[in-house]
């Protein structure tokens, strides 16, 4: 019976201070056996980073990758190129450009064409470190708080940078919004409790955009207050058309009339709502208030 044993690539992260250790004690006389006695390796290996020093013991020799240089079934360049041509042509994604090199005649799996375009840097890596958002389905607004729509808006002065939470209700048009120095889940959270008590209703589902501030944590508490939350899809603005109304509404009638800070835009802000609400008919509403939709549907 034979044994074969593989030596594992090392992953120990002071085996290069390791190595100018021991180059070092071959420079100040001591045998190569000696060494190799001293520090528990054999001869052989340390004259092999005797020929790998190339800073005369100065610099900590690293490990370098085992990985083969090249792979007998590994994809031809012109293969590559036509697979980063295909991509660039219309920037689709992996799948896409799979599919159509194959209309083209060209057979290749899914998985080169993947690790092609990510090599390249034509995919964006996601971070392994955020979780993932998983929608609710998008209920019917009939009621007042069966879907509410929420936003930021970003304005810049100088140096620097502010924020205004916005949120309306999609069945009645009931709408809220705040000045806020910066925006996190915790701000988020509390914007939402503060138009709870404005508002008067329930708010039974919250739809918002992927921004960081209507994270995974955002969702857990909002949960456990009695609501639910779904985000709408990437790249479609259109999903939360109703709040990116409000926004545009916001702007021409209240916060371009005074000047760009926080504090001239919450006044303005404090005194707008109330109108918005109470008084400004809107066509989408048949020419009511949103009061009056909330008072009529419940």
């Amino acid at each position: 019976m034979v044994y074969i044993m593989y030596m594992s690539y090392t992953k120990n992260p002071s085996l290069p201070k390791v190595r100018m250790k021991a180059v070092n004690l071959v420079y100040q006389g001591w045998s190569v056996r000696k060494v190799g006695r001293y520090l528990g390796f054999g001869s052989s290996t340390i004259s092999k980073w005797l020929k790998k020093d190339l800073h005369h013991g100065r610099v900590p020799i690293p490990t370098f990758s085992s990985r083969p240089k090249h792979h007998p079934n590994q994809l031809k360049t012109e293969m590559i190129d036509k697979i980063v041509e295909q991509r660039k042509k219309h920037n689709r994604c992996a799948e896409v450009v799979h599919r159509e090199l194959a209309n083209q005649g060209i057979v290749i799996s899914l998985s080169s064409v993947k690790r092609t375009l990510r090599r390249q840097g034509l995919i964006k890596r996601r971070n392994h470190l955020k979780r993932w958002h998983f929608s609710q389905a998008r209920p019917k607004a009939v009621l007042a708080g069966d879907l509410v729509q929420m936003d930021t808006i970003h304005f810049v002065t100088g140096d620097h940078r502010f924020y205004v939470y916005t949120l309306v209700d999609v069945a009645s048009r009931f709408a809220y919004a705040k000045v806020s120095p910066r925006i996190n889940p915790k701000l988020t959270l509390k914007f939402v409790n503060e138009a709870l008590k404005y508002s008067e209703f329930n708010f039974k589902m919250i739809q918002s955009d992927h921004g960081q501030e209507f994270s995974t944590w955002f969702t857990e508490h909002l949960i456990k207050s009695g609501s639910k939350h779904r985000h709408s899809r990437v790249r479609k603005p259109n999903d939360n058309g109703h709040v990116e109304r409000f926004n545009r509404t916001l702007k021409e009638e209240c916060l371009n009339k005074v000047n760009c800070n926080p504090k001239s835009f919450q006044k303005a802000i404090y005194e707008y709502l109330p109108y918005y609400n109470k008084q400004r008919l809107h066509l989408g509403l048949n020419l009511k208030t949103p009061l009056e939709c909330v008072q009529a549907i419940g």
